[in-house]
């Protein structure tokens, strides 16, 4: 990073002619002064990167230099250069939020790759702090999609809980997002500039699981070759997200109940006693009650995390957010992969509507990844659908809307249509056929005749 502008301050004129000198050599563009309050006045009217200041000058010191360059410019770096330093004022600089200091004399190779590693670091923080600031725009509230009242609930929830420390436990089916629930409320949180620590309770072997979590001990069991941190050591101050948490073992289970009743734990094979300060953030798509109730979940850690349960209703229940979700993909995926799908027809978007989603959220995410990839650009209609997204359900019957490429037998499609809707008139009916045929725009007989015939197992009066 050699296109940086660097102040340079300092009250001896042959040290700032030199330096200049050498700094300009190196590609800097270099703006020396003689004192402090001329450089301060000077951050304020210019951007730098970079001040390399004197520790010793006259009216200020470069300790206050330095605190008072900060307050203009946070992010400017700052190497103090001096004789006289001690162990003191080298601590007292680095505190004034110097990066480094430089003893005099130094030769140019020293001060040039302090300066080097200078920028470095503040092109990598920079990085960082933009990082962080993706990552809350990314978990913002309102990036969790949907104007179903199910997720007005649950994002009036998260606003409310995000801000304590209190366990959180979210319910869903798979693929529902329960990790984009937790790392809303992380983020979302006083915890946010600190670690979150996730981990699949279920994707790991019980017999690993417990080193992952707690780490251990060099020796403690046979290939651990050297000292282990676990899970909830990174996650010090910050939160832990334990999905599948309904997977782990009972004697995890125990291990998992002591942290949340006293902060503390032992590595694997360890005696050493590790305190913690963690938000634990828990998930599951089984009943935990049930689990409860037959002996595979303990009652006392269930009712420890179940202190603000979050239950996320599965996409089937959430109709009026399934096309705002597929046009969010869509947008997202024609932009990753470069493709430009321009929407979908009435046709397909009924199909999307009328499909029951089992895989949830991911399952509509990686269907449009796979047709912006395959179809490219236009329109989607129904026919670029998968097989089982094209068909309409009426209880448990299923009914093409557009013909699979394997065909169908369109007099048994014929037949389960009409019981269906027959069904469903006298469902509206309240059983009264008299009625059921007016909906069905049949007289009364035929619709008689078509039950005795059907065999439906219906209750109808008169």
């Amino acid at each position: 990073m050699k296109s940086c502008q660097i102040l340079l301050i300092d009250d001896e004129d042959d040290i700032r002619e030199t330096l200049t000198t050498l700094l300009n050599m190196n590609g800097y563009t270099v703006t020396a002064l003689p004192d402090g309050p001329s450089a301060i006045e000077e951050v304020k009217k210019e951007k730098y990167q970079m001040v390399i200041t004197d520790l010793m000058l006259p009216e200020m010191n470069g300790i206050d230099i330095i605190k008072n360059i900060k307050e203009v410019d946070p992010d400017i770096q700052c190497i103090v250069i001096t004789g006289y330093a001690t162990v003191s004022t080298a601590v007292e600089a680095m505190k004034a939020g110097a990066f480094d200091y430089l003893m005099k004399p130094f030769n140019s190779s020293e001060i040039m790759m302090l300066i080097k590693r200078a920028l470095e670091f503040q092109e990598l923080h920079a990085e960082n702090q933009q990082l962080k600031k993706n990552l809350e725009s990314k978990y913002r509230f309102e990036n969790l999609i949907g104007n179903s009242e199910g997720i007005k609930k649950v994002c009036s929830l998260i606003e409310k809980v995000a801000e304590t420390d209190s366990t959180i436990l979210i319910l869903g089916e798979s693929g529902t997002g329960k990790e984009l629930v937790a790392r809303t409320i992380h983020y979302n949180s006083h915890r946010k500039n600190r670690p979150l620590i996730p981990i699949n309770c279920g994707a790991i072997p019980e017999n690993l699981l417990e080193s992952e979590l707690f780490g251990h001990e060099k020796g403690a069991f046979t290939g651990a070759s050297s000292t282990r941190i676990g899970r909830f050591e990174l996650a010090d101050s910050g939160s832990i997200f334990l999905d599948e948490i309904g997977e782990m073992s009972p004697a995890l289970q125990v291990k998992l109940l002591r942290i949340l009743q006293q902060r503390e734990f032992e590595r694997v094979g360890g005696t050493k006693t590790i305190k913690v300060d963690v938000r634990i953030i828990a998930a599951t798509n089984i009943d935990l009650e049930k689990a409860v109730q037959i002996g595979k979940f303990r009652e006392d850690l269930y009712y420890r995390i179940n202190v603000i349960p979050i239950v996320i209703p599965p996409l089937r229940e959430r109709i009026e957010d399934i096309l705002l979700l597929a046009e969010y993909f869509l947008e997202y995926f024609n932009r990753t992969k470069k493709k430009s799908i321009k929407g979908f027809s009435q046709e397909a978007m009924n199909l999307l509507i009328n499909y029951r989603w089992p895989g949830n959220i991911r399952e509509l995410e990686n269907l449009i990844e796979r047709l912006v990839i395959l179809k490219g650009d236009g329109i989607v209609y129904p026919e670029d659908l998968p097989d089982k997204v094209r068909i309409i359900r009426f209880e448990e019957g299923i009914i093409p809307l557009t013909i699979p490429d394997g065909g169908i037998n369109l007099k048994d499609v014929v037949e389960e249509f009409e019981n269906n809707l027959i069904v469903q008139a006298l469902q509206k009916a309240q059983g009264v056929k008299n009625r059921a045929a007016q909906l069905l725009s049949l007289n009364r007989t035929t619709l008689v005749e078509k039950l005795k015939k059907k065999k439906l197992d219906y209750h109808i009066n008169a």
